[in-house]
């Protein structure tokens, strides 16, 4: 079976087959379990809606997307029969824990997963083939594709967007009028990003240009790979098997944030920052203007006056990386119907609408982004538009290369631009030799 799934959805993203390096070996994990007609990827019981029937069901996700999560579980809880039990699991400690798990068959009735892992997963067994039930949903050509195309393997469908992430930048307003900037001007270049980020490092007092994850490969790749998508270039090549991070393009974008460290205009701990509190100093109003997880609009809000753009490239465009998590039914449910019900909600517009859009969140299907919530806010429309030119980029060794402590993405980053800058063909020959194993 061949699906051509959201062809409404009109985006550039190419998703297929990323990877991330699953904890602990889960190479003999068997099959889905929860019937043959779950296993099948049949429609199961219940229809198109699963079952209702009072049912307790677990559900794990990791801890970036708590308060969607959050938000989700309650308001199916509050509207059901059934009531699902939410874990948050710290996210360094994810993948173990789920690996874990698997080996041992004690996977949760529903688990969600970073796109980066989906593919794995998927691949190894640990979640069941939902196609025929997909199928049956009368809006499945409008379900985010990204996120469809990692869950699919052998043409079954396993995954479903949970939470779609993309990054933007975020500037503070407040601090922009008082770099004396428009803060309805944000930068079109990365070039203008720059000037805007000395402007405000300029006004002293504990305040700081920008901020980035210095020493952790995931936030770097969400954040700077856009810019060279804004430039129309990839960062990969030979499907997924070479690295494209030597480039003109790509060594333009090292040199802009080389500059900034050298002038002083980053955070002090920009370059031993490991991801855990990467977009704390912007929270605490400390940062002009960084790339930034578009699912933390909502509480950067609390405390920040935030303005939004694209990411742009050295020379104008504008990007961005469409990431965020995937879930499924495990391999270990039983309750395939129940867990379903809790799936097809999760994708209808009640969900999508008065849940993840009324908290400043992308919605996962097309035919619902222009909502009431989303047409509030200006904001959130640039998000969506920004969504629309996204891409995912597909790489069998994806984790090990990029996302893995002392990645040797990471090492191309830090020589580039904490040291002299010299060794960047060498570098991007290293993580061609990951990608290509």
């Amino acid at each position: 079976m061949t699906h051509h799934r959201g062809t409404s959805w009109k985006r550039s993203v190419a998703t297929t087959t990323l990877a991330g390096l699953v904890a602990l070996g889960l190479a003999a994990c068997g099959s889905a379990s929860g019937g043959d007609d779950a296993a099948t990827g049949g429609t199961g019981e219940g229809g198109v809606e699963g079952v209702d029937d009072g049912s307790t069901l677990t559900l794990w996700t990791r801890a970036p997307l708590e308060k969607q999560a959050k938000l989700l579980v309650d308001a199916y809880n509050a509207s059901h029969e059934n009531e699902v039990e939410l874990t948050i699991v710290p996210n360094d400690d994810y993948v173990a824990k789920v690996g874990a798990a698997a080996g041992s068959g004690g996977l949760p009735d529903l688990f969600a997963a970073d796109i980066v892992y989906v593919p794995n997963w998927v691949e190894q067994g640990l979640y069941q083939d939902v196609t025929g039930r997909i199928d049956q949903l009368d809006f499945a050509d409008e379900i985010n594709p990204g996120h469809l195309e990692a869950g699919t393997y052998e043409d079954q469908e396993y995954i479903l967007p949970f939470v779609l992430d993309v990054s933007v930048l975020f500037y503070n307003k407040d601090l922009y009028e008082q770099a004396g900037l428009d803060p309805e001007a944000p930068p079109t270049s990365l070039a203008e990003f720059a000037e805007q980020a000395k402007a405000v490092d300029a006004l002293g007092g504990g305040v700081d240009g920008t901020f980035f994850g210095g020493n952790c490969g995931g936030c770097l790749v969400f954040t700077w790979f856009p810019s060279i998508w804004a430039a129309d270039e990839d960062v990969l090549g030979d499907g997924g098997a070479e690295s494209l991070l030597a480039s003109d393009t790509a060594q333009d974008v090292y040199a802009v944030y080389k500059d900034l460290v050298d002038s002083d205009a980053v955070g002090a701990g920009t370059r031993d920052e490991t991801g855990a509190t990467w977009v704390a100093p912007f929270q605490e109003g400390k940062v002009g203007v960084m790339p930034y997880p578009a699912t933390l609009l909502s509480t950067a809000d609390e405390t920040v006056d935030v303005g939004v753009a694209p990411i742009p490239g050295p020379d104008g465009g504008g990007s961005t990386f469409v990431g965020g998590d995937g879930i499924g039914i495990s391999k270990d449910s039983e309750k395939s119907d129940q867990a379903w019900n809790f799936l097809s909600w999760m994708m209808s517009e009640d969900a999508q609408v008065q849940v993840l859009a009324k908290n400043g969140d992308v919605v996962s299907r097309a035919d619902l982004v222009d909502n009431e919530f989303s047409s509030a806010d200006p904001r959130v429309m640039t998000i969506n538009e920004i969504a629309s030119q996204g891409r995912t980029p597909v790489a069998r060794n994806f984790q090990q290369a990029f996302n893995a402590p002392n990645s040797p993405w990471l090492t191309l980053v830090r020589n580039a631009v904490f040291g002299d800058g010299a060794s960047i063909e060498p570098d991007n020959e290293e993580i061609t030799a990951v990608l290509s194993q």
